[in-house]
């Protein structure tokens, strides 16, 4: 008689499983910092009112004036960068280097009082964005967090073959018994949230995605493009704009990330490049409140900030993070004459470009103002639900000696289509498929050391 195949509902359970047991733990930590990051503007208002809000008066200092009044103050440091105030009740900040620190310094700009400081890592802000995208510890958190997505998926995936009706009745599929107690509760709470929160975990994890380290690095370079014209005519550096972005603190658009970053001296940018002046200090002849009168000229939108030169081939990069992405702007200025080597806006990136920085906007929950943020705090707390109902689940039905690994039947056709989903899952995202195999064989080892201690019991 010949051996029946296996059934395919029991192995996307136990992928379900597997992807849970890991993914589960990332899930919550994302939500959780997730949701402390979308209420960005709420919180930092409240907590550091004193320091972001000031008392419009009629004259406004200079940048200029707003600079050497930090000087004077913090004799000796390194300026990093400049956000000019927001609004007429926004004061303006500089980030400094201090005792190999990075801090936010916030000033008056009507009467040049500094208002205080904040380490720019160590805040509440700083440190949700840096845990939830690479767990505070850098390239392997990233590595981390980024398979913890591409497992992500797969658990929507399987998950949705596994919720599938089947001929059942909706109480459980569609919404949960709630007159239901223990395993039953719990089960159903799971399935149901993770049933009518898959299309927004998937679009979270997706669009998240575009900002890990290799997956996304990947998209960027793909998708990422601008047409060669535009950066003809200037000389360019080997550095690259994405450089002046960090876990911390997003200076550039995504779509800029892999720009490459023009050099400052015109005809003699060469000669600064190839004859070793290009590690030197910058001293730029332009003005802070020059690049800023020229932000003005360019109707960039106000919230931008202005990432002075560091070497003298250097530039002055203006650039605004727009919460509509239609209003995005990144600018490259000469240090010594004030030109404007590139100006590019949304209208400049390519199609894919644009859908990918609408959907980060809509990830972040700046799109629409609270709106957005509502939505996007709905989806994280169906996220939590759905994540600690199957770990509840998981740990209910444990054995006492194991991990509780789902059986496999024997009972039931492969789904060879489905098969091929998982495959083309664990191809599309590397870190996915090579942790896939691993499990795999493991699981295959286990099974067949158990399969050999049965047979000699």
């Amino acid at each position: 008689m010949s051996k029946p195949n296996v059934s395919f509902y029991n192995l996307a359970w136990r992928w379900h499983f597997y992807a849970g047991l890991f993914v589960a733990p990332f899930m919550i930590m994302l939500s959780l910092t997730g949701m402390v990051y979308l209420f960005k503007p709420q919180l930092d208002s409240l907590m550091y009112h004193d320091l972001l809000t000031v008392k419009p008066a009629h004259h406004m200092l200079s940048a200029d004036e707003q600079q050497q009044r930090v000087l004077e103050a913090y004799p000796h440091v390194l300026i990093s960068k400049y956000l000019p105030p927001a609004n007429a009740e926004s004061s303006a900040q500089f980030v400094i280097k201090q005792e190999g620190r990075e801090v936010n310094l916030f000033i008056d700009p009507y009467s040049g009082k500094v208002l205080g400081t904040q380490d720019a890592k160590n805040n509440l802000q700083a440190m949700a964005r840096a845990i939830h995208g690479e767990l505070l510890i850098g390239t392997v958190g990233d590595r981390l967090v980024e398979m913890a997505a591409g497992w992500g998926i797969v658990l929507v995936v399987s998950g949705v073959y596994l919720w599938w009706p089947r001929g059942r009745s909706p109480a459980g599929v569609l919404w949960p018994r709630i007159t239901a107690r223990g395993r039953v509760l719990w089960r159903d709470l799971h399935a149901v949230t993770g049933f009518w929160g898959s299309v927004a975990l998937l679009f979270m994890l997706l669009s998240g995605m575009t900002w890990t380290g290799m997956w996304g690095k990947v998209y960027a370079d793909v998708w990422n493009t601008f047409p060669a014209a535009m950066w003809n005519d200037v000389p360019k550096s080997e550095k690259q704009a994405g450089d002046l972005n960090s876990a911390s603190v997003q200076t550039v658009p995504w779509a800029m990330e892999n720009t490459p970053m023009p050099v400052s001296g015109g005809d003699h940018a060469e000669h600064m490049k190839h004859g070793g002046m290009s590690s030197a200090p910058a001293s730029p002849t332009i003005t802070l409140q020059r690049v800023v009168d020229i932000a003005s000229e360019r109707k960039i939108e106000p919230g931008y900030s202005i990432t002075p030169p560091k070497t003298a081939d250097g530039v002055f990069t203006v650039s605004v993070f727009a919460d509509d992405p239609r209003n995005d702007a990144t600018l490259h200025v000469d240090q010594y004459n004030g030109k404007v080597l590139a100006d590019v806006r949304y209208t400049d990136y390519s199609a894919v470009s644009k859908a990918t920085e609408l959907g980060v906007m809509l990830h972040e929950g700046k799109m629409f103002g609270w709106v957005n943020q509502l939505l996007i705090l709905f989806v994280c707390l169906m996220v939590l639900l759905s994540s600690v109902s199957g770990i509840v689940i998981w740990w209910k039905r444990r054995p006492q000696n194991g991990f509780g690994v789902p059986p496999l039947r024997h009972d039931l056709p492969r789904w060879k289509i489905a098969t091929g989903v998982m495959i083309a899952l664990g191809v599309a995202f590397p870190l996915v498929g090579i942790s896939m195999l691993a499990v795999w064989m493991l699981d295959r080892i286990a099974r067949s050391r158990f399969a050999k201690s049965a047979a000699t019991a």
